[in-house]
């Protein structure tokens, strides 16, 4: 009966915490050394394995949660002293050290969670800071722009800083929907001070300059002023000025895919590659913006190369996008968000789960036109 009354008490006293956060595993850890100790009889004296429940609560809650834990650790060890016959041993040398090994440990586990919480505090601070740098550089836009559908998903490799080298930019502009996709080399605060640059650039000159070329080179201009030398930027650039094609201009960025709505995949490749952002002193002439068929129910899948560049956490091999991404897209024209949303679920099985470098993917469809009020 007294073993009952212990093991009903020792489980109220669990269930009526068990819904604080982080709490389960160690009160779980008290129940089990509690019952192991009855189980084992009065010969053998399990109450010092308590000692794990406020080291697992150093772990899993907040510091003083884990002074509970400890508490409740040790009125366990009180309950079950009865039973064990402890209140009769006469060696308190030997009690007191037991004691004063689990408050040391109760304290020292408070002081490790105390840790924990502040550094998580301060990496949400980081992550929030970043985050709202991340959006005031981005600007993500909506699902629409102008004349033209859009999903992205964009992450960085760099986790605490929520942002990387990795660039988009998508513009209804007088000259049509125009759109930028970029990599900066590199990676850290100067590769993001390299795409402010960029961006900025792109967002002034879309909407002043006639056609991409121009537009193109008012970007390249500004690299080469505000960026140190050897440092560069792959970039495409891209232009819906008309219904049924679409405008794209190569600075040794990956090439677009087009994906029909039968599942169709085809490799845009141009047919003047050039080279990337921050490089044409190197080199003579401009690049020259080639036209491609784009039809209503087309999608025009646009990445970094950290898509392509994903490798396989079986077999090392990189991410096939070509050769996924139209069974993924097709008939998605109309619905991108899902289409993003399955290419991105795809890479990351790929990938294992984690990606190691920064990713864009952008996903580009002509809007279905908006249908007219009927007449009266």
């Amino acid at each position: 009966m007294r073993n009952a009354r212990i093991v009903g008490a020792l489980r109220s006293l669990e269930e009526s915490v068990l819904s604080r956060q982080g709490m389960g595993l160690p009160l779980l850890a008290i129940a089990v050394v509690s019952v192991t100790d009855l189980a084992a009889g009065r010969d053998h004296y399990i109450g010092p394995g308590m000692v794990v429940a406020p080291a697992l609560a150093s772990i899993t809650t907040t510091w003083l949660r884990t002074l509970l834990v400890a508490a409740l650790g040790l009125a366990s060890q009180v309950l079950l002293a009865p039973y064990n016959g402890v209140v009769e041993i006469h060696d308190w040398v030997l009690l007191t050290g037991q004691f004063t090994t689990y408050l040391v440990v109760s304290l020292f586990s408070a002081y490790i969670a105390w840790r924990r919480e502040t550094g998580q505090r301060a990496f949400s601070a980081i992550t929030s800071v970043a985050e709202a740098a991340q959006r005031a550089l981005l600007r993500p836009p909506g699902d629409r722009v102008g004349d033209v559908r859009l999903a992205v998903r964009y992450v960085s490799a760099a986790d605490a800083a929520q942002i990387g080298g990795d660039l988009y930019s998508v513009l209804d502009t007088p000259h049509g929907v125009r759109a930028l996709i970029g990599d900066v080399r590199g990676k850290g605060l100067d590769a993001v001070q390299t795409a402010a640059v960029v961006l900025g650039a792109f967002r002034e000159a879309a909407y002043d300059e006639g056609g991409l070329t121009r537009v193109a080179q008012r970007v390249e201009a500004s690299v080469q002023r505000h960026v140190g030398t050897g440092e560069f930027t792959t970039a495409l650039f891209v232009e819906f000025d008309g219904p049924g094609s679409v405008d794209l201009l190569h600075y040794g960025h990956v090439a677009p895919l087009r994906v029909a709505a039968d599942g169709t995949v085809t490799t845009l490749d141009p047919p003047d590659p050039w080279v990337p952002l921050g490089l044409g002193a190197l080199v003579k002439g401009v690049p020259a913006a080639w036209q491609a068929p784009l039809c209503g129910t087309d999608v025009l899948v646009l990445c970094t190369d950290g898509v392509i560049e994903a490798r396989s956490a079986q077999d090392g091999s990189f991410y096939p996008l070509a050769d996924r991404v139209g069974a993924l897209v097709a008939g998605l024209a109309q619905n991108l968000e899902t289409a993003v949303e399955r290419v991105y679920a795809d890479l990351l099985r790929h990938a294992g789960g984690s990606l190691g470098d920064d990713v864009v993917l952008l996903l580009l469809a002509p809007a279905a036109p908006t249908p007219l009020p009927p007449t009266a």
